[in-house]
């Protein structure tokens, strides 16, 4: 392929200094969206990329191969409280899931809010929602334009109307009802003088009485001395106090507060920042709580409020469910009953055993009863309150869409609540789990799926997609785009790379920080193992990851640009030395580590992507995407890499940059929007890894 002509974006001669040494960011200018400039070239990048992609035959076919495969009706997981259920639905094309409430989780009922009828372009999201305990009323949050924002605002569920209640400026929190339903809790954050440029930080805990006006919600809960913690609200089971949890940015470990409905007393509980504690729900004084305290893979334990806390600041644990090889990663009670999910080489397994039982006891462990599950999958939510003597939950695989189950805790049988129904045959594929043996010696998890009759000769394209960060688990799900890259031929391939939650504490924290390089190195393990496998060969390798893991490919094709054909990075951190000065990525520190200690900035700057692009190097034919409301990961570290790429690419591999107007960071992405920007991918994709590439 020819060599393209890139927009031109004037390098400037910008220098910072770290640590005695000199760094230049000659695209500083990128990080301002808003410019004139800047804008004027977004547009004429996103014409380059138009004009590569879409006069294909190619793109055509796989656009409407998307669109009639992803035109089907499927559910969210039902939501009971006060005698109503709620639950998301979606014909199959509509741009936003649509809330509906009926007494019964089988039947349709009525719609109760359609955000398809809040924008003409679908932008506008619901993020969560919350039922009040007398089931009167619905509390619930919009983004628009693909913010994180959130705008909460409260509707009567008898006559569907809107109260004139309006909460602004929340983000990444759900509405947490007052047992007595006269209002709610939420996150609350100073409004942003620049949207994209602004620190989130210093976050209250507010309360927000129905009927008044958010100028008179009274705050709960603050740390104005720690301006870096977050918080989160849980109404323990006896509803005598509000559980807070306090993070430092997004560092799996917290502090415990509770603080009593009934006269505001505030009890701490777990004070030392030391293990994740997780609240699950109470028996009076005893609260239970998902740990990994002095145990990586997690247990659960309980805390007597009455005993006090030590010194230390951290309490007594009364060990309630051991610690076992398989990662515990979520817990429920319901009724006298805990409901386990604990992972297995990323593969779900969903338990159930007596809550009351002491783990010493020998029939604890003969009492506990697997709940069944479809097949080798993923268990995506768990759904149902203490009270309840059904549960529901969700599954899906690779191959198949979520599907929701119920179960019976009294007869402990599973059926069918509804399933989804699509244009796709699962027969002629199957998933394999492989491990990857990676620089230092560690096995490191790959999925692969493909047709049962392909051979293993290196021939075919081949997808090859992680993350690897936050402490977040890799696990099978189903995804439209995915599917129809396997109809055209290709092999896929899901990394579960170190800096995941896969198996605990410990293959967390060998990811993050001065460690992060054993997550390029275990991504760079899988891609060898794929070739030497014969799934696939370098000229017929695509690497694929959004977010940590649009800054996994960008450390990939930096380090290693001869062993992929093609990649795609979508919403990707890029400069590591300046992410944290940007709304809330200052929280990612706990994985990153930051440019402002030494140590730190000396590893930053070793596989910062932006940092390590060299002239004349071939690089794999590479599509940055992002969203130009992106206020999470601020669209400029895309706008700078691609900027630099362009300037420094040695071949005639394509270089291209797409920007999406009125979205952010991909939650609540309209279904149009997310055909269009898949079908572009994927034959971008398809034509840079095919038997004949250019």
């Amino acid at each position: 392929m020819a060599s393209l002509s890139y927009p031109q974006f004037p390098a400037g001669t910008h220098v910072d200094r770290y640590h005695g040494r000199e760094v230049a960011d000659p695209y500083r200018a990128l990080e301002d969206t808003e410019a004139p400039q800047t804008r004027a070239w977004i547009e004429t990048q996103n014409a380059l990329t138009a004009s590569v992609i879409r006069p294909t035959g190619r793109r055509e076919a796989v656009h409407d191969r998307l669109a009639r495969l992803w035109n089907y009706a499927r559910a969210g997981l039902p939501v009971g409280r006060g005698g109503r259920c709620m639950r998301t639905r979606n014909t199959g094309l509509q741009n936003q899931d649509v809330l509906y409430v009926s007494e019964q989780p089988e039947e349709e009922g009525r719609v109760l809010l359609d955000p398809n009828e809040l924008s003409r372009d679908g932008t506008v999201s619901l993020s969560s929602f919350a039922v009040s305990y007398d089931g009167r009323h619905l509390a619930y949050g919009l983004n628009d334009g693909g913010s994180d924002w959130i705008t909460f605002r409260v509707r009567s569920i008898d006559d569907g109307r809107d109260l004139d209640d309006e909460v602004r400026w929340s983000k990444f929190c759900e509405p947490v009802w007052l047992p007595d339903s006269s209002g709610f809790i939420y996150l609350s954050y100073e409004a942003p003088q620049k949207a994209l440029a602004d620190s989130n930080t210093a976050p209250h805990l507010r309360l927000h009485i129905i009927g008044t006006a958010q100028d008179d919600d009274a705050s709960l809960f603050s740390m104005p001395d720690h301006p870096d913690r977050l918080f989160s609200p849980a109404i323990s089971d006896d509803q005598a106090a509000i559980v807070i949890s306090v993070m430092q940015g997004s560092a799996d470990r917290n502090q415990v507060y509770l603080r009593s409905i009934a006269d505001g007393k505030l009890t701490p509980l777990v004070t030392a920042f030391e293990a994740q504690f997780e609240f699950i729900g109470n028996d009076g004084d005893r609260y239970y709580f998902l740990t990994d305290a002095q145990a990586e893979s997690g247990r659960i334990v309980a805390i007597d409020v009455a005993a006090g806390l030590p010194a230390g600041g951290i309490p007594e644990l009364e060990e309630i469910v051991p610690p076992r090889a398989d990662t515990l990663t979520h817990a429920r009670i319901f009724g006298d009953d805990l409901v386990l999910l604990y992972l297995r080489h990323a593969q779900s397994l969903l338990e159930r055993r007596p809550l009351s039982l002491p783990p010493a006891n020998p029939q604890a462990e003969a009492r506990v009863t697997e709940i069944p599950l479809p097949g080798i999958g993923t268990v995506s939510g768990v759904s149902g309150e203490r009270r309840d003597r059904e549960i529901y939950y969700q599954y899906t695989s690779f191959l198949e869409p979520e599907v929701n189950l119920r179960y019976d805790l009294g007869t402990g049988s599973s059926s069918m609540l509804d399933a989804a129904s699509l244009d796709f045959d699962s027969a002629p594929y199957v998933t394999e789990q492989l491990f990857a043996t990676s620089r230092d010696g560690t096995a490191v998890p790959l999925f692969v799926v493909r047709r049962r009759d392909v051979e293993l000769d290196g021939s075919h394209p081949a997808l090859l997609w992680g993350y690897g960060g936050f402490n977040i688990p890799i696990r099978p799900f189903f995804t439209v785009s995915r599917a129809v890259w396997l109809e055209q031929g290709g092999v896929l391939a899901v990394a579960c790379l170190r800096g995941g939650g896969e198996y605990g504490t410990k293959w967390h924290e060998a990811g993050t920080k001065s460690r992060k390089q054993n997550v390029f190195d275990d991504f760079i393990a899988c891609a060898e193992t794929l070739i030497a496998r014969g799934y696939t060969s370098a000229s017929h390798l695509a690497i694929q990851g959004g977010s940590n893991g649009g800054l996994l490919v960008g450390a990939s094709i930096t380090q290693r640009p001869e062993l992929f054909a093609a990649a795609h990075a979508s919403v990707g951190v890029f400069d590591m030395l300046r992410y944290q000065k940007f709304t809330i990525g200052w929280a990612w520190a706990g994985d990153f580590g930051t440019s402002d200690d030494e140590e730190e900035f000396t590893a930053l700057h070793a596989y910062s992507p932006l940092h390590n692009v060299h002239d004349g190097t071939c690089y794999p034919a590479t599509l940055l995407t992002t969203g130009d409301h992106d206020d999470r990961v601020v669209p400029g570290h895309s706008f700078k890499f691609a900027a630099r790429l362009q300037r420094a690419q040695g071949c005639g591999n394509p270089v291209l940059l797409r920007v999406e107007t009125r979205t952010g960071h991909g939650a609540g992405k309209p279904t149009s929007l997310l055909i269009e920007e898949q079908a572009d991918v994927l034959s971008f994709l398809l034509g840079h890894t095919g038997r004949s590439r250019g």
